[in-house]
């Protein structure tokens, strides 16, 4: 009465060689990794604007964890001259703090220490600014 099914069905469970597949940790290196370079891009951003040799050596920090997650690759920097309109600091700095703690969720739950520590730092350093440019 019925016909036997002859093919695969589309939910049974793809071969394993289908497809690569990377363990959780490889995951949260790229994710961390992502996270650290948005933050770096903002931490250049914000140096372009209102340079300072604590941004500098935060942003050396950044671009070290972001070439040590990437296996050695170096992440692309950012070469902003200036902005044209007048810059919102405090927005900047709201920014990096948010990048910041998304980074540290990430790096806790990878339990990389060097890197939540970085970004913790980060954090304080970002809601620290904020307060003063805030008051200004």
């Amino acid at each position: 009465m019925y016909e036997p099914i002859r093919t695969k069905s589309v939910h049974s469970m793809a071969d394993d060689a289908s497809f690569p597949h990377r363990s959780r940790e490889e995951e949260l290196d790229i994710q961390l990794a992502g996270h650290l370079a948005a933050l770096l891009a903002v931490t250049d951003e914000l140096r372009a604007l209102a340079p300072s040799a604590e941004l500098d050596e935060a942003a050396e920090q950044l671009a070290f964890q972001v070439a040590r997650l990437r296996r050695g690759a170096q992440p692309p920097r950012s070469s902003v001259a200036g902005a044209i309109h007048e810059p919102h600091l405090a927005a900047l700095h709201q920014r990096a703090h948010a990048l910041a703690g998304r980074a540290l969720v990430v790096a806790a739950s990878r339990a990389d220490t060097a890197a939540a520590i970085l970004s913790a730092g980060r954090m304080d350093a970002h809601a620290d600014a904020t307060r003063l440019v805030g008051a200004s």
